[in-house]
């Protein structure tokens, strides 16, 4: 058995690198191994767990040192020692969290691949270089993929953390396109484990806790919930979400997003209520926390009344609408397959190049909302037969490639890279 420490800025909510790390620590649990967390915001096992603030990218230091560091030609040296200082200080309790719990195994979530908390990459890529303990790092979405990282000035860390390149750390990247770019611009190989779910096993629903939800949110049974299962960051194309509603011209149709907003600021989710109500759509803002369901099931109390996760909304929604402008894989996408929910998604790279090949039954829009897209989707949501067909479809095939089996197998690679046959 192995002892596997997770490691990032955060194992809270639904983002998408939470849930993957779920994911795989599911995986890993199964496969007779056990799992601790290290997060600077954590919603795991406290008895796992070892809980640093400032390994949080909201905290307010780091809020200033990112404030001060990016969009900007220079640094002081007040910004420096800051950073050092908190580097320190983050390496120290590392050392101290594989102590604790004799860690065999790092996993290293996204803390290494996007400088939302330079402090903590550093931290972290020391660590590794004195210890030499085996490491894998997982990236879901690189610096140089956002433009709010490209002025900055801290290029001296960035070379040096974000990703690093030390012998006992593996990189693992979930799409085909990051593979090739990780590879070109610093000459490090990667393996590709794209974002799974469970199909082998149908969704556990729980009906009681999913009428309760779409009652708490004011949807009744006859209408239509259609569902923007994501944050609310520019880059998920939500407008075009609001688009479509308007012209479907039903008043069935109300537009639901589940995540929050906060990430990226506020500004955004401002303007989407004033251009929902400017188009005549009903727009609701899930109000209420929405937990990671593999965490709740981890933790052992997935039967907690007043908490909700994703399980409990999907199952109520008649149509999923994901316009993303981009995406490092695409977490709803999948969660749509699983629930077989009909969809439209808008062809961002990723998915032009490593999804739709699959052959995928799904609505599909190019940087723009059509009529035939519009008439699509009234198809699916008044002819039940036809969008079941649609549906099945998808399953069947997403359960090929995209199942615990696919990351089981990827994974036990990586461990018997490290340890051998033994333990694996």
């Amino acid at each position: 058995m192995l002892k596997i420490g997770f490691v990032s800025t955060r194992f809270a909510g639904v983002d998408g690198v939470s849930l993957e790390a779920s994911k795989w620590a599911e995986v890993l649990t199964r496969a007779g191994h056990k799992c601790y967390w290290f997060a600077g915001l954590n919603d795991r096992n406290p008895e796992d767990s070892y809980t640093v603030p400032e390994a949080f990218f909201c905290h307010p230091d780091i809020e200033w040192i990112n404030k001060m560091v990016f969009g900007r030609t220079s640094r002081s040296p007040e910004v420096t020692r800051k950073i050092h200082e908190l580097r320190d200080k983050l390496k120290h309790h590392l050392y101290e969290f594989i102590k604790r719990f004799s860690i065999d195994l790092l996993i290293i979530e996204n803390a290494l691949t996007i400088p939302i908390n330079i402090p903590l990459g550093l931290a972290i890529t020391e660590l590794i270089a004195e210890t030499a303990i085996p490491s894998i790092a997982h990236h879901h979405d690189f610096y140089w993929e956002r433009s709010r990282f490209s002025v900055n000035t801290v290029g001296d860390y960035l070379n040096m953390s974000f990703p690093p390149h030390l012998p006992s750390l593996r990189h693992v990247v979930i799409n085909s396109a990051a593979q090739e770019e990780l590879a070109h611009r610093t000459g490090i190989s990667s393996t590709i484990i794209p974002n799974v779910i469970e199909f082998e096993k149908p969704p556990d629903v729980d009906p009681q806790k999913t009428r309760k939800f779409r009652q708490h949110i004011g949807i009744s049974d006859k209408d239509f919930m259609i569902l923007q299962p994501t944050r609310i960051v520019q880059r998920k194309g939500i407008e075009w979400a609001i688009e479509l509603v308007k012209d479907l011209n039903d008043p069935r149709c109300k537009l639901v997003i589940t995540h929050e907003a906060g990430d990226e600021g506020y500004e955004y989710a401002e303007w989407l209520k004033q251009f929902a109500e400017e188009a005549g759509v009903e727009l609701i803002m899930v109000d209420m926390k929405i937990a990671d369901p593999w965490a709740i099931k981890q933790n052992g109390n997935h039967n907690i009344e007043d908490v909700y996760t994703l399980w409990d909304i999907y199952p109520h929604a008649d149509f999923i609408t994901y316009p993303s402008l981009y995406e490092g894989f695409g977490n709803a996408f999948l969660e749509a397959i699983y629930f077989k929910k009909p969809m439209l998604i808008n062809r961002y790279a990723v998915f032009v190049r490593d999804i739709e090949p699959l052959g995928f039954r799904l609505i599909v829009m190019d940087g723009f909302l059509t009529k035939h897209n519009v008439n699509a989707v009234k198809k699916v949501l008044y002819d039940k037969s036809f969008c079941q067909d649609m549906v099945e479809h998808n399953y069947n095939i997403a359960k090929k490639h995209y199942s615990y089996e696919v990351l089981r197998k990827r994974l036990q690679s990586i461990l018997i890279y490290f340890f051998g046959n033994e333990l694996v």
